[in-house]
């Protein structure tokens, strides 16, 4: 990308798109590249499968939450991993209403599969950055980390205004 086009926030933020895209593309393509039960897992239903692997246990509101969607597309999500075994649902230790989800086995471990194939994937990719270049990305990552998790989201793009 020109360094013209990023001088902008607006610039930063459509070479930002592209890049975090086709980065997030590529990390698929290496999931799907194993076989098996990751093939048929949606993102989505990988990504909440992650989270509840590393969060232990979560209610499947909170799960939603996390995840940044609605909680009846977390309900179908979590009918899917309930299904093929990779999910258990127990119930909340002081809340009847409530269910805590949690990991099985066969969960944590296609889970662990899937990380380490694009973890190797991308570690290989970072050695052929200059060491300059691997620390720019070490300091990025936490920013990264806070605009995924952002809450605020505009109409279509627009700003919202502060409360």
């Amino acid at each position: 990308m020109p360094q013209a086009v990023t001088t902008t926030d607006a610039g930063l933020a459509t070479a930002m798109r592209i890049s975090v895209s086709r980065l997030a593309r590529r990390l698929r393509v290496e999931r799907l590249g194993l076989g098996g039960t990751e093939m048929v897992l949606s993102d989505i239903q990988l990504a909440a499968l992650a989270a509840l692997d590393r969060h232990q246990a979560m209610t499947p509101g909170e799960l939603a939450e996390h995840e940044k969607v609605q909680p009846p597309s977390m309900t179908r999500v979590i009918a899917v991993l309930e299904e093929r075994k990779l999910v258990e649902r127990a119930p909340h230790p002081t809340d009847r209403r409530q269910v805590i989800l949690t990991v099985t086995q066969e969960g944590r471990a296609l889970v662990n599969r899937v990380r380490r194939r694009r973890e190797a994937w991308l570690a290989q990719r970072l050695q052929e950055l200059t060491p300059e270049e691997r620390g720019i990305l070490q300091s990025a990552a936490p920013i990264l980390e806070k605009l995924s998790q952002s809450l605020r989201r505009g109409n279509r793009g627009a700003e919202l205004p502060r409360a």
